[in-house]
């Protein structure tokens, strides 16, 4: 009788066991509709304007942290220093949030570092408003890896394009560092930059648009000499979490996005 129990508990066991294991290896993952949920509240509208509230420079990002004080929320928008160069103190600034969902809430931002240069070309903006929804990192992606670029091309519509990352740049003795050290086949447009790039399977943020690779169309004949820059398909710069660290920790905003 002893042993009959004692068989009939371990079979007990080994069911439980495996009824577990099951549970666990069918957990459904989000869906895309889940995860576009998450994303696109981040997306963020940026627009420059003249005192008189003329429209002169508008670009895209991401919100990366929300903070409460005693003074009320603020949230945290990542985006790139180009977008800024040239305008301190001749501007104002905005961030439209929610625009996934109609006009959104347009409100004025601070800038609170910039910073265009070869080695960094990244912003950081604060914005007085409740209720935005900050992204999550993600681990480094690989070759390969599905992404979804969320952005604002030519100042318009938001807009959601999908690729792979395309290039992952590794430095060696004799492969010096560069600005962008990823490199995604997404196609994007002028007004894309600074906006997030995630990973599908996650909803991770992997990093933000810097710009893209650009070919020279000349016209001919024509006095004076005309042309035009045009984006190259497949070529969109990346700056990784790796150099958006970096850089909030030298304006001594390290702790805004978490490891």
């Amino acid at each position: 009788m002893r042993v009959t129990l004692t068989c009939r508990r371990a079979a007990a066991l080994l069911a439980i066991a495996l009824v577990s294991a099951g549970c666990a290896i069918t957990r459904p993952e989000p869906t895309r509709e889940d995860l576009l949920r998450k994303i696109l509240p981040s997306a963020v509208q940026i627009v420059v304007e003249q005192r008189e509230g003329r429209r002169i420079k508008s670009g895209s990002g991401v919100v990366i942290a929300s903070r409460r004080t005693a003074d009320g929320a603020s949230c945290f928008v990542l985006t790139t220093g180009h977008t800024f160069s040239g305008l301190a103190g001749k501007t104002d600034i905005f961030a439209v949030f929610d625009r996934h969902a109609g006009d959104g809430r347009k409100a004025r931002a601070l800038l609170v570092a910039s910073r265009d240069d070869n080695v960094t070309d990244l912003a950081l903006l604060r914005a007085e408003v409740d209720g935005c929804a900050p992204a999550r990192p993600a681990p480094a992606p690989a070759l390969g890896k599905p992404i979804w670029v969320v952005g604002f091309p030519l100042g318009r519509h938001i807009m959601l394009s999908s690729g792979v990352v395309s290039q992952v740049a590794i430095d060696g003795p004799n492969d010096p560092g560069v600005v962008a050290r990823l490199i995604v086949d997404a196609p994007v447009n002028y007004g894309v930059s600074g906006a997030g790039v995630f990973d599908v399977r996650t909803g991770g943020l992997i990093g933000v648009v810097e710009g893209f690779s650009t070919a020279r169309v000349m016209g001919q004949g024509l006095t004076p000499p005309w042309y035009i820059d045009v984006p190259v398909p497949g070529q969109t710069l990346v700056t990784p979490l790796t150099d958006i660290r970096r850089f909030l920790g030298e304006v001594e905003q390290g702790g805004l996005l978490p490891p």
